[in-house]
């Protein structure tokens, strides 16, 4: 075996593929090399046309149940200004002890890790481990992990148990884990009324109130008061827009943006029928778009989240809590085919300028993935 498994090695060859989403750039391909050296049965699942082209990896390396799936994405959102970075944010590289460049925590970090913990663990002996990698996890994520999973299915291709490895940790690594995540559901609506002059009301019709009517009703509601999961739901309003420059003139149309993180205790699809109540009581001539990227989901506290833990304290010596805060991440899909958590570096660089995550932490990280697959393939 020529190739070198340092997961820092691994993680500097992802992150100078510059896959900004839906862009692959040769990162899958790098990813590919490695996987392939070790034996994995690599199947590239590319969806969709034109430019929302997104290609996927799934690999595994054995063929028995149960199938351990590492889970994760090489894209990476946009560096913004490059003169706001101190270095190419796709230069990767290791200084100071730190690795940086855009991707090192979100998450070819993690992926790096998930390589190198495969290459010292090896094949396990009853079980397979499998790895799915999308390239559409930062966008839409309608060609990415959803796409793959249906695959899978019609493959008859089952994951048993998932660890995504987002970077769920706070402050150091192995804080936190996520178990679970809130549902996000986004709005858009556009209240219609009649152009005029303001010395001719009657002339015309103005949007405006009936909006602000909407958004005060939506506003007000107290939508629960969480429970022993997760945090209460949240609904905030994202942006207003008029388009009025003028003083003397009342608009033709008026419209807002909401989003609504929402726990346990709701249902997308409630939601949904809720705001359109509410735009039709109040809003008149209106259209509301009511788009719902992911249900809240839950995945128990148990063995498998005990086992995480039970690696992340072998390893750096942390108590670590289940959380079910934060944002959207690909395992609201995953959650439909098996239990799935999430752990990864530390996030408070991520989608940052100067993205950076300690290098020590990488290589730990790989020794917690690596002490994962010992506890669950237990020989």
């Amino acid at each position: 075996m020529t190739t070198s498994f340092d997961p820092l090695d691994i993680a500097t060859a992802l992150m100078r593929c510059p896959s900004i989403t839906p862009k692959d750039e040769g990162a899958l391909d790098a990813l590919q090399n490695y996987l392939e050296e070790l034996g994995f049965r690599c199947t590239r699942l590319p969806f969709g046309e034109g430019e929302e082209r997104v290609d996927n990896l799934y690999a595994r390396l054995g063929t028995q149940a149960p199938n351990f799936c590492f889970a994760g994405h090489t894209d990476v959102v946009q560096p913004g200004d490059i003169s706001d970075w101190s270095h190419d944010p796709f230069d990767a590289h290791v200084e100071d002890g730190w690795l940086k460049g855009r991707g090192a925590a979100d998450m070819k970090g993690a992926i790096a890790a998930f390589v190198a913990a495969c290459a010292h663990y090896g094949a396990p002996q009853q079980g397979s481990i499998s790895l799915l990698i999308t390239g559409d996890e930062e966008g839409v994520a309608e060609f990415g992990t959803v796409k793959v999973l249906e695959w899978l299915r019609e493959q008859g291709e089952q994951i048993d148990h998932c660890l995504v490895g987002e970077p769920t940790s706070a402050f150091v690594l192995g804080d936190v884990i996520k178990n679970g995540r809130r549902g996000s559901l986004n709005a858009w609506l556009t209240v219609q009324g009649t152009q005029g002059h303001v010395a001719y009301p009657h002339r015309a019709d103005n949007p405006i109130p009936r909006l602000i009517k909407v958004l005060d009703e939506v506003t007000a509601r107290h939508l629960d008061d969480g429970n022993g999961d997760f945090e209460p739901s949240n609904l905030e309003v994202t942006d207003i827009e008029v388009g009025n420059d003028a003083t003397n003139i009342i608009p033709a149309t008026a419209k807002a943006r909401l989003n609504i993180r929402f726990n346990t205790e709701h249902k997308g699809e409630e939601l949904k029928n809720w705001l359109h109540e509410v735009a039709r009581a109040h809003a008149g001539d209106h259209d509301l778009n009511v788009r719902i990227s992911g249900e809240a989901f839950l995945t128990k506290a148990g063995p498998f989240s005990s086992l995480i833990q039970d690696a992340i304290q072998d390893i750096v010596g942390v108590d670590c809590k289940l959380s079910t805060s934060g944002g959207t991440s690909d395992a609201r899909f995953i959650t439909h085919m098996c239990d799935v958590v999430e752990f990864g570096l530390v996030g408070t660089s991520m989608h940052k300028v100067d993205e950076r995550v300690k290098a020590d932490d990488v290589v730990a990280l790989a020794k917690i993935y690596e002490g994962v697959l010992k506890r669950y393939f237990v020989q």
